[in-house]
């Protein structure tokens, strides 16, 4: 797995490559043109009841800056992001505290978490690299629906 550089909480707010955004909730980072991120996001964006998260292509100026500043790369596909009062969390356990936090059915994937990490970074691995053969492509912004729109960050 990409493994993120460690930072301190909100050290982005430093970086003069990140472009300023309101840090005031939840974020994740992830492939715009992924189906299966695009449905993630659009999942995201019907359960989050508190309306926190909001969702950022990584192809996007801000997704892709904040993406390198935590050493990970856009058109890597293991780079999915999740930033949540300052802190960087990827891979399977992003998703997880993604799940955990938007409530609902997003708890299902608490169940992930007896899984070893090693064993969460291989499937998460598996998954990331052969996403768009098992899924294929979709463009998150292209005629996203309003919960969703009103969540992006571009």
């Amino acid at each position: 797995m990409a493994d993120l550089t460690p930072r301190d909480a909100y050290s982005y707010r430093d970086d003069p490559k990140v472009p300023a955004f309101d840090d005031s909730g939840p974020i994740t980072v992830m492939d715009g043109e992924c189906a299966l991120c695009s449905f993630g996001a659009r999942m995201i964006a019907r359960f989050d009841s508190k309306a926190q998260f909001r969702i950022c292509p990584g192809q996007t100026a801000l997704g892709t800056a904040l993406l390198a500043h935590y050493g990970l790369k856009p058109d890597d596909p293991e780079s999915w992001l999740l930033i949540m009062n300052g802190r960087a969390y990827g891979s399977l356990d992003a998703m997880i505290r993604v799940g955990q936090t938007v409530g609902g059915v997003g708890h299902v994937l608490r169940v992930l978490r007896i899984l070893p990490r090693g064993l969460q970074d291989w499937i998460y691995r598996r998954i990331a690299r052969n996403r768009y053969a098992m899924f294929g492509r979709g463009d998150m912004c292209a005629l996203p629906d309003e919960q969703l729109r009103k969540r992006l960050l571009q």
